[in-house]
């Protein structure tokens, strides 16, 4: 199902946080039109996915990889009483770089984690920032053979910010960390030894794409 249909299905005719997020993706994406995920049932008619939708380019800028971009943390549909404010809804959207490997790769598992992730945030009220940290008490996708346990957050460094109708939207990159890189960080958690360390392997990763392969030196 594509960006449009969905808004069809669900009947929003003023999707202006949507359609925001969409202007910035059509400046990367130009003339790619990007898979879509929707939940089967809406999270408010009690579904189990909060995120209205993911989308997925295909990019093959610095290494080939899958960009995916979230819909739901932020407000997509136009509200009154929320609009006008500093930062909408939970200020955020999610990224997600993962290295390809084919073109055909599974990547339902990627849009699974980023459906937990949203889970705990709207259960618990809770929102992520840059630099944070969250253990994943294992591979980060499971059943693969992979030393990526952990998640780090940086502002994708493409889509950054932007202001939308009912503020702020920040769009925050998710990072795999390998088990002893946040052994590492977890002896002293402060965002600001996170920064030291993601701001080197940016040196030679600056998209900080996620390489399931990859191992600590």
């Amino acid at each position: 199902m594509n960006t449009e249909e969905y808004k069809e299905r669900f009947n929003e005719e003023d999707a202006v946080g949507w359609e925001c997020i969409d202007r910035e993706l059509l400046k990367i994406y130009p003339d790619q039109q990007p898979l879509h995920f929707v939940p089967e049932l809406h999270y408010i008619a009690g579904g189990n996915d909060p995120l209205d939708g993911i989308s997925v380019y295909k990019s093959r800028k610095q290494a080939d990889h899958f960009h995916f971009v979230t819909y739901g943390f932020s407000e997509l549909y136009y509200h009154e009483k929320a609009a006008g404010g500093a930062f909408s809804k939970f200020g955020f959207e999610l990224t997600f770089r993962l290295a390809m490997e084919h073109e055909d790769d599974n990547i339902a598992w990627a849009c699974n984690l980023l459906q937990n992730l949203a889970r705990y945030v709207f259960k618990s009220g809770k929102w992520f920032e840059e630099y944070h940290l969250i253990p994943a008490n294992g591979p980060i996708r499971i059943g693969y053979d992979t030393d990526i346990t952990a998640l780090s957050f940086v502002l994708d460094p493409e889509l950054g910010k932007i202001d939308t109708p009912h503020g702020e939207v920040s769009f925050l990159q998710i990072f795999g960390l390998t088990t002893s890189e946040y052994h590492q960080l977890e002896q002293d958690p402060r965002p600001s030894e996170t920064e030291k360390l993601l701001d080197t392997l940016r040196q030679t990763n600056p998209l900080m794409i996620t390489d399931l392969k990859r191992r600590s030196d």
